[in-house]
């Protein structure tokens, strides 16, 4: 996400400080909801109203080491001194305030205020938690098998996970892919549940273009799959965690939500006596 960036604001009329450009002198207060780990102000939203540290070189290198055959008109503005943004210190942000109005910190800190409230030990991760899916998945699988308390425990995190795709791809998200590798690390282990979805009520893909937010895992989710003839590991192996749940049971459909401030993901240990 970082190249992408990096690339768009040196070929968009308002990212990477531009629309502060183009508004100056007038003054200008950005009130942010950030989507992004970091809480970064140059990289949510690719930055239109703060300095751009990147250069126009480093948005050329990105496209010749990621795009072979870009298209020519990107390369010729690339190469136009036309392309290179406001950087810190220039006048421009003399009269810019900004201000973060929620991020994904936020969202976990009031979910175990909440989770506090009605009796659990909470264990918050923080929000900036990276990785591969599926291995984050058998990490938090191994940390809430090893919860063994008198009291309810809460796992919360946030961040932005990531699928890298084989050969083969079904449809899905990186949240869908966690609760699937979660439930199969889990094996139905009784007393624990777990969430995991995408804030903006989109993650990955859908066969009918109408994606899930994520999934609810239970113990009775593996079980469940063996019962109907679902080979979870197929599944996990394509990439196919919409399928699955779709299947199975779970999915989180609550449509677009309107905001977004990354991943959310809960696993709820009890007590087993």
């Amino acid at each position: 996400i970082d190249a992408i960036n990096c690339v768009r604001k040196h070929l968009s009329a308002v990212k990477g400080g531009r629309l502060a450009q183009a508004a100056w002198p007038a003054p200008v207060l950005t009130l942010a909801v950030s989507d992004v780990v970091g809480d970064d102000p140059s990289v949510i939203a690719s930055g239109p109203t703060v300095p751009d540290p990147s250069t126009s070189a480093m948005a050329r290198a990105i496209v010749a080491r990621h795009c072979p055959t870009p298209p020519a008109s990107v390369l010729r503005y690339l190469g136009d001194p036309r392309s290179e943004t406001p950087k810190p210190g220039d006048a421009i942000f003399t009269r810019t305030d900004y201000r973060i109005l929620m991020h994904g910190a936020a969202a976990l800190a009031a979910a175990a205020t909440d989770a506090e409230q009605a009796g659990c030990t909470v264990i918050n991760l923080g929000a900036a938690i990276t990785g591969e899916a599926r291995a984050v998945a058998h990490q938090h699988a191994r940390m809430a098998r090893a919860c063994l308390a008198d009291a309810p425990t809460l796992i919360l995190s946030g961040g932005e996970l990531t699928v890298r795709l084989g050969g083969q791809a079904g449809h899905g998200g990186p949240n869908l892919e966690y609760a699937l590798a979660l439930a199969i690390a889990l094996n139905g282990v009784a007393n624990i549940w777990a969430l995991a979805a995408d804030t903006d009520g989109i993650d990955g893909t859908a066969p009918d273009g109408q994606p899930a937010a994520g999934a609810i895992v239970t113990p009775e989710t593996v079980a469940r799959a063996r019962r109907l003839g679902i080979d979870t590991k197929r599944f996990i192996n394509h990439h196919d965690s919409y399928d699955f749940f779709d299947r199975v049971g779970g999915l989180i459909r609550p449509g677009p939500t309107g905001t977004n401030v990354n991943d959310f993901r809960a696993i709820l240990i009890l007590p087993t006596r």
